[in-house]
């Protein structure tokens, strides 16, 4: 199946709803929709992961967390230059889509927590401050002249960040070009509208194709690793293509979010 294809498949048909593991039990996500964004847990500004796979919805903390692209994410590069970055055309990379696909998980990422909603001034600044993992990992959004908008790539200079305006909820297309687990290092900043500023750095573990996604939670970064206490002994818009005739056409679903990109260079 090419990746172009895989991107049009319809959407699936919601499965039953069960009761979800609890936020303090360690859980794989594989299908279904979850969301990144920030939150205040006991008031103090914080990085989690909203899950609308069962009912009721449930905020989840990051270490406790696993994203899975299955085999069904499992897709080829398209011959299209546009999407070279991919690697070479033909070649199998794990792509999580901007558009929701049958028993594919779906992240998105969100500022609509209501508490964030009324105190963050304007916009958050996600930053990607590196990446742990097995090949090249890629962010990038449907553009509406047909064309890839990157917001990350492992293999350009660290940091890079991109904002995220206000109560709004986005999705782009998640890509690994290799199968295993990757830590993407993250931190999202915001000046609240009383001036001051907060932030939380955390890493967020995904697992692409085949193997054990479990072994993820024996995987941290540096900067975690350092955030431990001494005593611990842790280790831890819509938019789809269409193909006609050598060329790629934009079949806008959604646009109804303005997602700003920007990329810092990296200090010298």
């Amino acid at each position: 199946m090419t990746l172009l294809h895989a991107l049009l498949l319809p959407m699936a048909i919601a499965p039953a709803v069960v009761a979800p593991a609890p936020p303090t039990a360690q859980v794989v996500i594989a299908d279904g929709h979850v969301d990144l964004g920030p939150r205040f847990v006991d008031g103090k500004w914080t990085i989690q992961l909203r899950d609308d796979t069962g009912d009721p919805v449930v905020w989840r903390p990051l270490e406790n967390v696993v994203v899975q692209a299955t085999d069904k994410a499992e897709v080829s590069v398209p011959a299209d230059p546009a999407y070279s970055f991919l690697g070479t055309a033909g070649a199998k990379v794990w792509v999580i889509p901007q558009v929701q696909q049958a028993g594919v998980v779906w992240p998105g990422w969100n500022t609509q927590d209501t508490e964030v909603a009324t105190r963050v001034d304007r916009e958050v600044t996600w930053s990607l401050n590196g990446v742990d993992g097995p090949g090249a990992f890629t962010l990038f959004l449907n553009s509406d002249f047909g064309k890839p908008a990157p917001v990350f790539d492992s293999r350009k200079p660290f940091p890079q960040e991109t904002g995220i305006d206000v109560n709004t909820h986005v999705h782009g297309n998640w890509t690994f070009s290799a199968p295993g687990t990757y830590l993407l290092d993250i931190t999202m900043t915001a000046k609240l509208t009383d001036g001051t500023t907060v932030t939380d750095r955390r890493p967020l573990r995904l697992h692409a194709g085949p193997g054990n996604p479990q072994e993820a939670f024996k995987s941290t970064t540096v900067a975690e690793a350092e955030s431990q206490p001494e005593q611990s002994t842790s280790t831890s818009t819509g938019t789809s293509w269409l193909w006609l005739g050598g060329g790629v056409v934009l079949l806008v679903v959604v646009a109804s979010v303005l997602f700003v990109v920007r990329r810092k260079k990296a200090t010298a």
